[in-house]
């Protein structure tokens, strides 16, 4: 049994609050806020919200993670609830509505991250093979400006581009060279 079948299992084991028990803790909640009803309230969510995130499974983000933010969303829709008076038979719903909703942001913040992640992989395939042939034609480091025209890129992205990826050259060269030195020093 995996981790978070593991946690739903001891979730769906607590004993069901009744609705009266629930309208008690959210009214204990909408006067103390953070405190033992929430908690009791947040815990008795956990199984929906751990269902939740087992059914965005291979979507881009681990079902931990997820269940985490979920976690922290129930936290935050019991709290809200609470503050608004909503009635006790409401709760499960609103609470698995945010939460649902919160994993689905959160998963498309990823792919968005994704995305840029990957785009600035290729700008900087695209630099490095246009400053290459550019050294090859002029002989010597091209320009901003001159990779700006051989990209058609605006100078500010070349600059931008460039820069993080002379860092990173830097980094990987100066690990290098920790590395060959820890060899020297080896044999």
């Amino acid at each position: 049994m995996s981790e978070p079948e593991i946690l739903v299992a001891k979730a769906r084991s607590l004993p069901s609050l009744s609705e009266s028990a629930t309208a008690e803790l959210l009214a204990e909640v909408r006067v103390q806020g953070r405190g033992p009803a929430l908690d009791t309230l947040v815990e008795h969510q956990l199984a929906a919200t751990l269902e939740l995130a087992a059914a965005r499974h291979g979507k881009g983000v681990e079902v931990g993670d997820l269940a985490q933010e979920g976690t922290i969303a129930a936290v935050v829709a019991v709290l809200e609830y609470a503050g608004q008076g909503g009635p006790a038979a409401g709760l499960d719903r609103f609470v698995g509505r945010l939460v649902a909703s919160h994993m689905d942001d959160t998963i498309e913040l990823a792919a968005i991250e994704r995305a840029g992640e990957e785009a600035f992989v290729r700008d900087t395939e695209f630099y490095e093979a246009a400053e290459i042939r550019a050294r090859h034609e002029l002989g010597r480091t091209p320009t901003t400006v001159e990779l700006a025209a051989e990209l058609g890129w605006p100078e500010e992205r070349v600059a931008i581009v460039g820069t993080i990826l002379n860092d990173a050259r830097a980094r990987y060269d100066s690990e290098i060279v920790e590395y060959l030195d820890d060899i020297d020093e080896g044999e």
